[in-house]
This record gives C-alpha cells, structure tokens and sequence, in this order.
C-alpha cells in the first residue's frame, strides 16, 4: 500500500512582520485620510475653492482617494517586503518618486493656484503620514 502526501505551497504564509505592516499601514491610512480631509475642510474654509474643471471635490473624496492610494502604497511594501534586498529604502525611494509624480496633475489641472497648493499639501500630507509609519516596519 503507498501513501500519498500533500503539502500546500501555493498560498502565502502570513508571517508576524508582514501582519505588523499591514496593520500599522493600515492605522497610518486611516490616520493620513483624515487628516486630508481635516486640511482640505480648512482649506476650504479659509476661502479656498475646491473645484477643479469647474467641478467641486467634495471634502470627503479626499479620504477616498488617500485610503484608495496608501492602500495600493501598502501592497507595494508587502511586495517588496518579499522580493526587495532593501525593502525599506526601495520603498522610501520609489513612493518618494510617485508622491512627486501625484503632484504633476495638481500642477496642471484647471483650477486656481491657490486650490492647485492645497491639492498638493494634501498630497505631501498623506506622504509624510504613511510613508514613515511604513518603512518603519520594513527591514533594512
């Protein structure tokens, strides 16, 4: 009689580290979101517009659009968490080059200079929140 054994190595191991990232990525995502929001409402009530192409942004499309992006940002550092020989600098590097990237449409978007600078402190806001709160968790 032969006995067949099956070992399952297609699914990923959820390892502690790689939990603690996500976990601290995930407070620092719903800290940066409400803190988008909480300078863009002040933003706004300081007189700057929040419309873009003649359309308003409502105030609460800003944790939207923080947690959707920090969200993708926290994939990216379980990734390279798993492949990168430095993660923590590849991922300080690399979001530091697409936060810069994100301010390019602010630069150029219909809108008044004055909503283009706050869309873009929203931008660095989030940044300085998530990108620290991540890379502490990466190994060096």
């Amino acid at each position: 009689m032969s006995t067949t054994t099956y070992t399952a190595t297609a699914a990923p191991r959820v390892t502690a580290s790689t939990a603690s990232l996500v976990g601290h990525g995930l407070g620092a995502t719903v800290l940066a979101s409400g803190a988008t929001v909480a300078v863009a409402a002040a933003g706004q009530a300081a007189g700057i517009s929040l419309d873009v192409g003649g359309a308003p942004i409502p105030v609460l499309g800003f944790a939207t659009l923080t947690a959707f992006f920090s969200v993708i940002g926290l994939v990216l550092a379980v990734v390279l968490g798993r492949l990168a020989r430095h993660p923590r600098s590849t991922f300080v590097r690399t979001t530091v080059v697409l936060t810069v990237l994100s301010l390019v449409p602010d630069v150029i978007v219909d809108a008044a200079p004055a909503t283009k600078a706050l869309l873009m402190l929203t931008h660095l806001v989030a940044a300085a929140i998530v990108i620290p709160a991540v890379a502490r968790r990466l190994s060096a």
